[in-house]
């Protein structure tokens, strides 16, 4: 395995982590500005009423999005096994 085979496979693999975060980061930060933002007009400083809907958003991404994720995963898994016998020599 060379440098830039080597490279190329960790840049895919940060590619694909990127892609499964993303969904899951950009709800969380929809969510806690909304919040805030009622937080802010009604002067209600509440630690769990920031958690509880980003945590109930969070959970409905992963049940909407959970099996594109994991096929995105699995595919990428298993181009690496494919590339085992490649990396080996």
């Amino acid at each position: 395995m060379t440098e830039t085979e080597a490279i190329h496979l960790l840049a895919r693999g940060i590619l694909v982590a990127t892609e499964l975060l993303l969904p899951v980061l950009i709800v969380a930060l929809v969510v806690g500005v909304a919040i805030s933002l009622v937080q802010a007009a009604t002067q209600v400083q509440e630690m769990t009423l920031s958690f509880a809907p980003k945590l109930g958003a969070i959970v409905l991404v992963l049940l909407v999005m959970g099996p594109w994720m994991i096929g995105r995963l699995v595919d990428f898994t298993r181009d690496l096994f494919s590339l085992l016998p490649q990396l080996v020599r």
